[in-house]
């Protein structure tokens, strides 16, 4: 009876045994041991009344070497107390997870990288083993760059970083760009820290744009600008450079703090513009090309690296406010003549007209002042005629200068644009580029002798219109006529014949020249002043006032002898 009653010693041991059952909950890692090997099967007791069987590929390498025997003690999930044979169901991959998923939260505390596999690929990224946790890769986050061919980071260990944890939903979301990014940060900082300005670096081509290329120095990139490249004008970094290139380049500027580096290629190579005052001085004549072309003027290159800019305003003797572009072409070969050079800002002041003869010059050459031109009429302003001339240029004609008798603006009325008329050359100013002209000057100043208009001279003159306050003549030789205008008290000595009405148009008369103003290039006639005159000669001639005749007899005497005359 005493055998089959237990001890105290004996229910304190089952006691312990029986919470030690009560600890082992479902859904943990537990400590268990080997206790068989069968096949591909280990069995583990884990202190249940039954043992769990894993299979021994849950073991990984391990397993698979031999190493794993009898005897080992091993931790394992346990899944369920008891299945449908009685057995405990237990699992060293799960046992692993749980044990990484413990060491990633701390290393995600810590913000520290993890170790991890690349092993599948799916939608949207890649699946990575974190030492049996299971994280996704994004496909965003997997380089600095875009990856085309995944397959050489497949199934090999590399550090990421832990970005996203979510155990309850068993996420874990993994970044090895930011790890990348990182590092590369390390060796852009030790990398600017060893450069230098003004020292020369061999760097690839990795990028070209409108502005510039990127160049690799070997981790970090620099800026070379498209002004950089070379002296002469680039109009896009192309025409120099091409992807994957490596360029010999000289440090210009490093900024410790934004990692910004600026690289030159021209720096390279000697400054053009040493000693260009020297190599084109101030009325020589070259022979450039034309590079760019602007609206307000158009520059030459002289040689590489140095170039000229001809303004719009020495572009042509004749064609102005023209766009340059309308006067010459890129890439056009011409001569020009230097005007004038500033070497500290880099500056030559160009003439392409300076490089041709001067019109003004050829016009007073081939037609001095006096000769005779023939052009057309090319417009009719208020100043004159312009009149079109040789080699482009114009000449001007003035209102006073159109006709001797007519009113400028009655003289120009007889001019049509498009009409071929004649002038005389007055005056030629090559520096104001000017030539005056004159139409009226061809027929001769009918003025100009001192003898052809006298005062108290009797010239015949022909009415060409009747007033109420007198009479229009005109006088003179047919080709020059001129015009005076004879008022009505000067009609006639007596009152009584002072009417204009009893002249017509076209009725030729006698009258005398009262005044002659060469100034003014006026005239003056009376009909009044003759007959005085004519009476005071009659009165001279056959009598006087004490010889006994009258003054009926004398002017019969004086008529008698007029008639007889004529």
């Amino acid at each position: 009876m005493t055998a089959m009653n237990p001890s105290r010693e004996d229910f304190a041991a089952l006691l312990e045994e029986s919470f030690a059952k009560a600890d082992l909950q479902e859904g943990s890692v537990v400590k268990g041991t080997i206790v068989a090997i069968e096949k591909d099967l280990a069995v583990i007791d884990v202190g249940l009344k039954t043992e769990g069987r894993v299979a021994l590929k849950e073991f990984g390498a391990k397993a698979k070497d031999g190493e794993l025997k009898v005897g080992d003690e091993v931790e394992v999930y346990l899944e369920r107390v008891e299945n449908a044979m009685g057995e405990a169901m237990l699992s060293r991959d799960k046992a692993r997870r749980e044990e990484s998923w413990v060491k990633l939260e701390v290393a995600f505390e810590k913000n520290e990288k993890v170790q991890g596999v690349i092993f599948n690929q799916v939608k949207g990224g890649f699946t990575v083993d974190l030492d049996g946790a299971v994280a996704f890769l994004p496909r965003s986050q997997v380089d600095i760059r875009p990856v085309r061919d995944v397959s050489p980071l497949m199934h090999n260990p590399q550090p990421f970083q832990i970005l996203k944890m979510d155990k309850r939903r068993g996420n874990i979301v993994v970044s090895r760009r930011t790890v990348l990014e990182e590092t590369r940060a390390e060796q852009r900082s030790e990398l600017v820290q060893s450069l230098e300005e003004g020292q020369i670096v061999e760097g690839v081509v990795k990028n070209i744009t409108d502005y510039g290329a990127f160049v690799d120095l070997g981790g970090i990139d620099g800026l070379l600008h498209v002004t950089d490249i070379a002296w002469r004008r680039i109009n896009h970094p192309t025409e120099v450079l091409s992807i994957g290139q490596t360029i010999k380049v000289q440090i210009i500027r490093v900024n410790q703090e934004t990692h910004r580096i600026s690289l030159g290629m021209k720096q390279l190579q000697s400054d053009p513009w040493d000693g260009v005052e020297a190599k084109y001085p101030p009325g020589a004549r070259f022979t450039g090309r034309i590079t760019n072309i602007t609206d307000y003027g158009a520059f030459v290159e002289l040689e590489a690296g140095v170039e000229g800019l001809v303004h719009v305003s020495e572009m042509s003797w004749t064609k102005k406010n023209v766009h340059p572009g309308k006067i010459v072409s890129t890439s056009q070969e011409v001569d020009v003549v230097v005007l004038d050079v500033d070497p500290s800002k880099r500056r030559v002041s160009l003439g392409l007209k300076q490089a041709q003869a001067n019109p003004w010059d050829a016009f007073i050459e081939a037609h001095p002042v006096g000769s005779t031109v023939e052009g057309e009429v090319k417009n009719a302003t208020e100043f004159g005629l312009f009149i079109g001339l040789e080699n482009d240029i114009d000449g001007m004609v003035h209102l006073s200068d159109l006709d001797w008798n007519l009113a400028g603006e009655e003289a120009i009325a007889k001019y049509r644009k498009g009409e071929m008329v004649q002038a005389k050359v007055l005056d030629v100013d090559v520096e104001k580029e000017r030539i005056s002209l004159g139409i009226k000057q061809l027929g001769g100043d009918p003025m100009a002798g001192d003898d052809t208009y006298r005062k108290g001279q009797t010239i015949t003159v022909q009415v060409v219109e009747v007033t109420s306050g007198g009479i229009e003549v005109k006088f003179g030789e047919e080709g020059a006529p001129m015009t005076a205008f004879i008022r009505k008290t000067d009609l006639s000595r007596d009152r009584q014949e002072q009417r204009p009405e009893r002249f017509a148009v076209g009725d030729r008369i006698d009258a005398q020249v009262t005044n002659v103003d060469k100034a003014a290039r006026r005239v003056s006639l009376s009909i009044k002043s003759l007959e005085v005159a004519e009476d005071k000669e009659a009165i001279e001639k056959f009598g006087s006032s004490d010889s006994g005749a009258s003054l009926g007899d004398i002017l019969g005497a004086a008529l008698r002898e007029k008639a007889s005359k004529e």
